[in-house]
């Protein structure tokens, strides 16, 4: 194996139009491409059962050792692509799928011209010639890059038209010097680039303009790209990538550098890609930042870089990335985690949520990867987040999506959640109107995943990598066009139907994906079967194939439990790719919108709290599956129309209930107690299921069982202000902090208010006696302008009147802990704290105790 040294952050060791000097001076260039394709390794030839002409056999991943003749792939000195996307429209899907992008041409996201403020022509920057006007960001583009999307695979001409009109306005808009867009000031609405070019619209756009010149061939494309890649090439370094956005996803600009390349071979583009990569965050080192969507965005930048640097550790910083996120904050199943707008310490269970955006810009990562890397493992993740998320974020008619999805969510209504869920306001209601970067960034989603279905290999190959019913069409072998129609019902079905049809015989390699939780497929020839055994892997079959050849690929699925031992050992039931949800009963209520796009609260009509009775020796066991009958509609991810369920037994746990907020309850440690009779209930393919229990407690009888502890219940609290994303419930919700700084739980503050008089107060549903209290202030230096107060005080109410406390000892004002004070005994029906803010600053509680005998008279 090559010793190869540390190359990047810094790109300078890869000349222009060469590959990286170091590996040329040491080894040669056709050398390390071998070293490369040893790593791909044999398990199993069979060709015999199939006939002489047929070789069959497991792989890692494709074999680069040829080239695709058809389809554009990596040029040298890129690393050769193990995987090529094909051509838009080369794809056709069918079924379910095809059915997701009816739904959604049909919904909210194919009608948003009508529907969005941002997408309003008049007066657009996108569409100005001069890029003069308003919503000059990144909400058009967004939009455009699912829209136009969905309707090229659909061939929906309404929707290409429509397309065709903002793509014509971004060809015009470029100007002498290579920008292309809107141009006043050259910085984002959002940002404060004021004279520096704010990059982050216009990546988003490249990718429609690829889009569009996948659909088309259309060369102004490729004229525009090159025009505008030499004005970056330009740019002092300095101002290039600067700001918070452009800096945290310069990998999507990197991708589009590396696909005009693999176009046009122009060498300073290599040249530029080392640029970007130096001005992007730092990726390949760590997971730098905590924002969902750019975790969902970055985390894999390292490995697009990967092709041009030939570093392993670039690749391998991906996973590194990937896993990391999912051991802190992804203990949960669904194949996202909890980043509700920012991922916090402390905020780790399922009931915590992701942006609709994190999904699809999760599932796009994956598909790239998988192209980058060929390894199966990405599409395996992809599956995941497609099958078990994505549907989830919107109603089933796809005419509503809500910002926040979590695999543990009993209530989606108009109230906030915040902060218990960091973000304030109606995150969680369906609404086609509201959730900005959501409302038009999801579309790409669907398009996206239909367009890697199948993708093209070297030998001239394709490969089946996400299952789905569909059909392709494509030049393989020695320039023959085929198609192959691909009949499945998966992932609720394990059995895969492949059909060749073609003029004449041609021989060329057809590679399925095994997925990782298949160990034991099954592959029929034309009536002939062979079992195999592997999984994270590829059945490569080379083969003189013949028209009408029939090849059937059957992926057994278990069932099969997940023990998330870091979320109090609770557990997820999966059966292949699909993860199941408790059946609720949901009642859709009128919040809003409009009589066309109206919004919905969707509210339960059953119960919610219930443990599993399993038998983890063997799961299967403990369930039933239930087949019913295929949804008339094709549309399966409704809890509702489901074409199969699991009966399981469970028993309720009465003390797990909804929080002050309306969130589900936290999880506590597993196995339960509960003495409730066991009941059957169904469990439903977690996608379809928009309330939903996905992340369960076991029921136990030992003595490692445990009792379910009911929420303390709060003191009532007021207070003369309090921020809208903090809570007075804070105040006594018991929780301790580790330090004055805390995030990790629920805070009051009196933000923005500063140097000011304050008080909060607790009211009492009779008279205590209280001769102590305790205060933990909150202070974000560092971070924010809250500071501990500059002094305190306790009152109490007398009849009418507010006295401070006798006989106080003190009102100590220190970070870190808890300022006690000890004071004569009084009887009162309220207690109140008053602080002097600092000036010019404002300041928090993170928990207020007090020392009180609630028998008192």
């Amino acid at each position: 194996m090559l010793a190869i040294p540390h190359c990047l952050r810094k790109i300078d060791t890869v000349t222009v139009g060469l590959a990286p000097y170091y590996l040329l001076k040491r080894k040669g260039l056709a050398m390390f491409k071998r070293a490369l394709v040893s790593m791909v390794f044999t398990v199993l030839t069979v060709g015999a059962a199939f006939g002489g002409n047929t070789d069959i056999r497991i792989v890692e991943r494709p074999s680069t050792e040829a080239k695709n003749d058809f389809y554009v792939g990596n040029r040298p000195p890129l690393l050769p692509s193990p995987l090529m996307k094909l051509p838009i429209g080369a794809i056709e899907p069918k079924g379910w799928v095809r059915r997701q992008l009816e739904l959604q041409a049909d919904g909210f996201h194919g009608h948003l011209t009508g529907i969005s403020r941002f997408l309003k022509k008049e007066g657009n920057a996108w569409l100005s010639p001069a890029g003069e006007g308003d919503h000059g960001w990144e909400e058009p583009p967004y939009w455009l890059k699912g829209f136009s999307n969905c309707g090229y695979i659909l061939g929906d001409e309404r929707m290409i038209g429509e397309s065709k009109l903002w793509i014509e306005a971004a060809l015009a808009s470029q100007k002498e010097d290579g920008w292309f867009g809107p141009d006043k000031g050259r910085k984002g609405a959002a940002t404060r680039l004021e004279g520096r070019a704010d990059l982050w619209p216009n990546m988003i756009m490249l990718f429609c303009l690829q889009n569009y010149h996948e659909f088309t061939g259309d060369e102004r494309v490729i004229n525009l790209m090159t025009d505008y890649m030499k004005y970056l090439s330009t740019v002092p370094e300095d101002q290039f990538l600067v700001g918070y956005w452009p800096r945290m996803r310069g990998g999507d600009l990197l991708y589009s550098v590396y696909w005009l390349y693999n176009r046009t071979g122009d060498a300073f583009l290599l040249e530029l890609a080392g640029k970007v990569h130096r001005h992007t965050a730092e990726w390949a080192e760590d997971v730098i930042n905590w924002h969902n969507v750019n975790m969902s965005q970055g985390f894999g930048e390292p490995a697009t870089l990967y092709m041009q640097s030939y570093n392993p550790a670039h690749l391998q910083a991906a996973e590194r990335n990937w896993t990391k996120i999912r051991d802190l904050y992804g203990q949960v199943p669904g194949g996202m985690f909890g980043g509700d707008e920012n991922c916090r310490p402390g905020f780790t269970g399922p009931r915590q949520a992701v942006e609709t955006c994190g999904i699809v810009e999760m599932m796009l990562s994956h598909e790239i990867l998988l192209t980058v890397s060929g390894e199966p493992k990405w599409a395996d993740r992809c599956e995941d987040v497609a099958f078990n998320s994505l549907p989830a974020a919107f109603t089933p008619d796809l005419k509503a999506l809500h910002y926040l999805t979590a695999p543990n969510m009993i209530l989606c209504d108009r109230h906030s959640k915040s902060p218990g869920l960091q973000n304030r306001g109606p995150m969680l209601l369906f609404n086609p109107h509201i959730h900005r970067c959501c409302q038009h960034n999801t579309g790409h989603g669907w398009p996206y995943y239909a367009e890697h279905l199948w993708l093209a290999t070297p030998g001239n190959g394709l490969a089946a990598v996400l299952f789905a019913p569909s059909q392709v069409k494509a030049k393989v072998g020695n320039g023959t066009t085929v198609t192959i129609i691909e009949q499945t019902r998966y992932p609720f079905e394990d059995n895969i139907e492949f059909t060749i049809k073609t003029n004449r015989p041609v021989r060329f390699p057809l590679y399925l994906r095994v997925p990782g939780w298949c160990t034991a497929p099954e592959v029929t020839m034309n009536e002939k079967t062979l079992e195999m055994f592997g999984s994270r892997s590829f059945i490569e079959i080379n083969r003189r194939w013949a028209d009408g050849d029939k090849l059937q690929l059957r992926l057994p699925m278990e069932i099969k439990l997940r023990k998330w031992t870091r979320n109090q050992n609770s557990v997820s039931v999966d059966r292949g790719p699909l993860t199941y949800s408790l059946k609720i009963g949901e009642k859709y209520v009128r919040a809003g919108g409009t009589d066309k796009w109206p919004a919905w609260e969707i509210h339960p009509t059953t119960a919610w709290n219930y443990g599993l009775i399993v038998n983890e020796g063997d799961p299967a066991s403990s369930f039933e599956l239930v087949r019913k009958a295929w949804p008339d509609d094709n549309q399966p991810f409704e809890a509702i129309a489901v074409p199969i369920e699991l009966w399981a037994k469970a028993r309720k746990i009465p003390a797990w209930q909804k929080d002050y907020l309306g969130l589900v309850g936290k999880l506590q440690p597993s196995p339960v107690e509960s003495d409730e009779p066991n009941e059957t209930v169904a469990l439903v393919p977690m996608g379809s299921a928009r309330l939903r229990i996905s992340a369960f407690p076991t029921i136990g009888t030992g003595p490692d069982a445990h009792e379910w502890s009911p929420p303390p219940e709060p003191l009532p609290a007021s207070a003369s202000h309090c921020w809208d994303g903090d809570t007075v419930a804070a105040l006594g919700d018991g929780l301790v902090p580790q330090n004055s700084g805390d995030r990790s739980i629920p805070r009051f503050t009196w933000w923005d208010h500063k140097g000011t008089i304050e008080w909060v107060q607790y009211d009492f549903d009779k008279v205590r006696s209280i001769s102590g209290s305790g205060v933990y202030f909150f202070d974000d230096t560092g971070a924010g302008s809250c500071r501990i107060p500059q002094s305190w005080r306790l009152l109490y109410r007398d009849g009418d009147r507010w006295k401070p406390v006798p006989g106080a000892d003190g009102h100590a004002v220190e970070k870190d802990k808890f300022n006690s004070v000890r004071f004569d005994p009084i009887l009162t029906r309220s207690l109140r704290l008053e602080a002097q803010l600092q000036p010019n600053f404002s300041a928090g509680i993170l928990e207020w105790r007090i020392d009180s005998d609630r028998s008192a008279p």
